[in-house]
């Protein structure tokens, strides 16, 4: 196996050096001003002893079909407009949550810009929410 992978490695180096080098530009984005990811049971503990709010930035339709208990709904279409009415939080824990973990962090740049100390995003989104058997509630 590894010598397989060292023989396609040098047949096609150009690949390898491309992957590489998007690999590189992927970790450097994902950690420049973006928000550290919480596992569901970091965000509970999180949730049941700090107090934090966690901000679902799903479409509305999406997240009344099944939602985290007490999150407040802001669609990322509408973060910049609504940012005002999450103003009494700034200091207070935030989790922003999305579907698959993958759109929460350009919200939480836009939210640490606007001066919210403490963002994080719910890794794996409402997806790995449900597969860690935490339970959704419906509106």
């Amino acid at each position: 196996m590894m010598n397989q992978f060292l023989e396609f490695s040098m047949n096609h180096w150009e690949m390898v050096a491309v992957f590489f080098a998007i690999l590189a530009t992927l970790l450097f984005v994902e950690s420049k001003g973006g928000a550290q990811g919480v596992s569901p049971s970091t965000a509970t503990t999180m949730i049941n002893n700090d107090d934090a709010i966690v901000v679902d930035i799903r479409p509305e339709k999406e997240f009344k079909t099944g939602h985290i208990t007490g999150a407040k709904n802001v669609p990322a279409t509408k973060m910049k407009d609504q940012l005002s009415s999450l103003e009494s939080y700034k200091d207070t824990p935030i989790i922003l949550t999305c579907k698959t973990g993958i759109n929460a962090g350009t919200s939480a740049k836009e939210m640490k810009k606007a001066g919210f100390n403490k963002v994080f995003k719910l890794q794996g989104g409402i997806a790995e929410w449900q597969s860690s058997n935490m339970p959704l509630v419906k509106s």
